[in-house]
């Protein structure tokens, strides 16, 4: 680059046969003394060495000579100022470049640097050449460096020493050298000939953005050194970062151009602090939806606060998205649980609430609540130091009283409970390498539309994916694999759980998940589960729930999945008051087209359990249909059962249950609902018993007879055939599992009765 001849910039001073009123005797500035008529000065129209020179005999301490004409000094541009010079008599004196810094209207800029080092004349005779850069940029091969203020100067020289010297000076020149400093391709501004300091001290904010508003197109480096930047920095075009910044929390760097996380561990040198860092500028610029880790490895030393990284914002309601690397928790103090037990008392008036907690403020938002009657997967959502209040994710089943209560803080790869709400937010191919010290993900506490997709999640030492409040609304988790650190543990050992959410509208499609204590506890209604494959092992002991549907009227629908030596648990352990007074009851779950499959299980496995926490509770719902049920090394009495540790289900009150084409092998009861019986009477009876036990689901009542069809004649004793259909009585026998077929007389033959179970 040469602005002399890209822009016609004029450097180059008068000569002095121009007049020696061109040359100052002072900084050159307007009014100030010229050499013209001067006694001690004179132009030389012929020298040996020099052609037209001015002779100058030296009568100052500090005899000064500037050029009076401003010389244009531009940002990123870098002038050189040469001086030739002999002695021809007196005092030898010393010879430096030196000049004067303006800004507009004629205002000196200060504190620069104007004088170069003096160079010493040391025979007479002998031409000196003495020169001088000068610009913006702080860089190597700069004499004196100005920064941006400046637009102009007035240069020359100074001779120092004795007085009394006579010296002859060629005719100054002034020249642009950027070329010296820039490449070959001249594809890049430096952020040093902007006046960028690079001392990890001086704030190069200003440089930074002036560099960038000069690019135009080109890339901005930023050369070695270390950059303090104050404020918030945006650069537009593509960067190139040779050095490292460091900036206050709270000042955003928003790379438009290159906003991927590779760029910003070249700009911040330490992977976790880039992290931290392109998530705030994520969601503080509106010109990128999602930030691409790269195919990066970010190793993490402690959990990563993602509302502390976005320190200016608590809410956000736009897509965002996170893809292509990995997190990878590193060994350190700061994984460790944080465990604190604390009396608090609880009432079921107030189901989402502890009162009167003791050393409130000692329990983090987000701990896990373990005590008496409290179910599965209960979280600490808000507190009230204050008021001395815990707000829990979901009520508890059996707490009312005082007790002691165990609060557990897990520690996240990714911890989102600091936001007050965050909607629309999405994470793609990241792998989440927990390494048995850390957990996944904790969720926001309000919003909706969270999002996984193609992650893993290896070795979690608690939890993958956790909602401590509703910000799991409407969230989508497709495709990802979770891997449990507790493999060669027995089931009912184990402790971690791949994925707890509190609100509506989950998504659970196509995922692996592999020997956790539960898949999923699903708190919420109108779920969807599709696709999964989830399994506890074969390690013997007892199973435990893979899906857990801790909601009476849930509204599921569980569908094309592999449920692998593991079963789905269906309960109402959210109710602090759970026996039934009113509602649907156990409602609107959909188990179709599954494959369930179970290995040396006891003979009371089964691979559907409703598991109600009081009484009086029925099934109003339920349609299991289209499955394939295998046990194998064993045999099972029957797919399904009540768990009755707490109360049985009201067998009699059984609505809109549908067992039909389910595939049944090492079963020894199938069941089905309606119930086809071939009932064969041998002898002559009018009152014909035809028993339904066991294969009504959950051993329900023979409660109605949807239709009798004959399988050829009925007789009577004596074989006559006899043309006479039966009344049908319900309910019948000490279980109420039997049909009462009552015939005009006593006849004998075969039917097929097809029975219901529920009403």
């Amino acid at each position: 680059m040469n602005k002399a001849i890209t822009d016609g910039v004029q450097f180059m001073p008068a000569a002095f046969e121009a007049g020696l009123g061109h040359w100052s005797r002072g900084n050159g500035v307007p009014g100030s003394d010229s050499y013209h008529n001067v006694a001690t000065a004179a132009f030389v129209p012929a020298d040996q060495d020099f052609g037209g020179c001015l002779e100058l005999q030296k009568t100052e301490g500090v005899q000064k000579l500037r050029y009076k004409g401003q010389t244009p000094i531009l940002p990123g541009c870098y002038i050189r100022v040469t001086a030739r010079i002999k002695a021809m008599s007196g005092n030898l004196p010393s010879v430096r470049i030196a000049g004067w810094a303006g800004s507009a209207g004629g205002v000196h800029v200060g504190g620069l640097p104007e004088t170069d080092v003096a160079v010493p004349l040391t025979a007479y005779g002998d031409v000196v050449e003495v020169s001088a850069i000068i610009g913006s940029g702080n860089r190597p091969g700069v004499d004196l460096v100005w920064g941006t203020e400046p637009i102009y100067g007035h240069f020359g020289i100074d001779l120092t020493g004795q007085n009394g010297a006579v010296v002859r000076i060629d005719d100054i020149q002034i020249e642009d050298v950027t070329q010296v400093f820039y490449r070959d391709l001249m594809n890049w501004v430096d952020v040093r000939d902007y006046g960028a300091v690079g001392d990890g001290i001086t704030d190069d904010s200003a440089a930074f953005e002036a560099a960038d508003a000069a690019a135009d197109g080109k890339r901005v480096l930023v050369s070695k050194g270390i950059y303090y930047l104050g404020s918030s920095v945006t650069l537009e075009n593509r960067v190139q970062f040779e050095g490292n910044v460091i900036m206050p929390d709270n000042a955003i760097l928003s790379l438009t151009r290159d906003f991927h996380l590779p760029a910003y561990i070249d700009a911040f040198g330490n992977e976790e602090l880039a992290f931290r860092k392109a998530v705030q500028s994520l969601l503080n610029n509106s010109d990128h939806e999602g930030l691409d880790l790269g195919g990066r490895r970010v190793s993490v030393t402690a959990p990563i606060d993602m509302q502390a990284a976005v320190n200016n914002r608590t809410t956000f309601a736009q897509r965002r998205h996170i893809r292509n690397g990995q997190l990878r928790a590193e060994g350190g103090p700061a994984w460790e649980n944080d465990v604190v037990t604390s009396q608090a008392s609880y009432t079921a008036s107030k189901p989402f609430t502890l009162t009167n907690v003791v050393n409130v403020a000692n329990i983090p938002v987000g701990s896990l609540v373990e005590a008496n009657g409290v179910g599965r997967e209960i979280y600490v959502r808000d507190r009230n130091v204050a008021a001395q209040q815990i707000t829990l994710s979901q009520p508890l089943s059996d707490a009312v009283g005082t007790q002691n209560y165990t609060f557990t803080r897990f520690k996240y790869l990714l911890d989102f409970s600091g936001f007050d709400k965050l909607t629309y937010f999405s994470m793609s191919d990241i792998e989440f390498q927990c390494n048995n010290m850390a957990s996944g993900v904790l969720m926001p506490p309000l919003g909706g539309i969270f999002q996984f997709r193609d992650c893993f999640f290896n070795r979690p030492q608690d939890r993958a994916i956790t909602s401590h409040g509703s910000g799991c609304q409407g969230m989508l988790v497709d495709r990802c694999n979770f891997e449990s650190p507790e493999n060669g543990l027995a089931a009912q050992d184990r402790t971690v759980v791949a994925i707890t959410a509190n609100a509506n509208d989950v998504k659970l499609r196509d995922n692996r998940a592999s020997q956790f204590r539960h898949f999923a506890v699903l708190s919420g209604s109108n779920n969807v589960v599709t696709g999964n494959h989830f399994f506890q092992g074969s390690t013997g002991g007892v199973r435990t729930a893979g899906l857990v549907l801790a909601l009476r009227a849930c509204n599921t629908t569980i569908t094309g999945n592999y449920v692998d030596n593991c079963f789905i648990e269906w309960t109402n352990e959210r109710e602090p008051e759970p026996d039934y007074t009113g509602g649907f009851g156990f409602a609107g779950v959909s188990i179709t087209d599954n494959v369930f499959l179970a290995g040396g299980v006891a003979s009371w496995f089964s691979f559907i359990v409703i598991k109600p926490f009081g009484t009086g509770h029925f099934i109003n719902g339920l349609n299991v249909s289209g499955n394939t049920f295998r046990c194998v090394d064993a045999v099972m009495n029957r797919i399904e059962r009540v768990d009755t540790s707490y109360a049985n289900l009201e067998i009699g009150q059984m609505r809109k249950l549908y067992f039909s084409n389910n595939t049944h092998h090492n079963v020894e009861y199938p069941t089905h609902n309606p119930l086809t019986v071939k009932h064969s009477q041998n002898t002559a009876a009018q009152t014909w018993q035809v028993e339904c036990a066991p294969h009504l689901p959950f051993n329900g009542y023979a409660q109605n007879v949807d239709g009798v069809a004959l399988r050829g004649r009925i007789a009577n004793a004596s074989n006559a055939a006899q043309y006479v259909s039966p009344h049908a009585f319900e309910q019948k026998g000490p279980n109420r599992s039997q049909v009462h077929l009552v015939w005009p007389s006593s006849v004998k033959g075969d039917v097929n009765v097809q029975v219901r179970m529920d009403k």
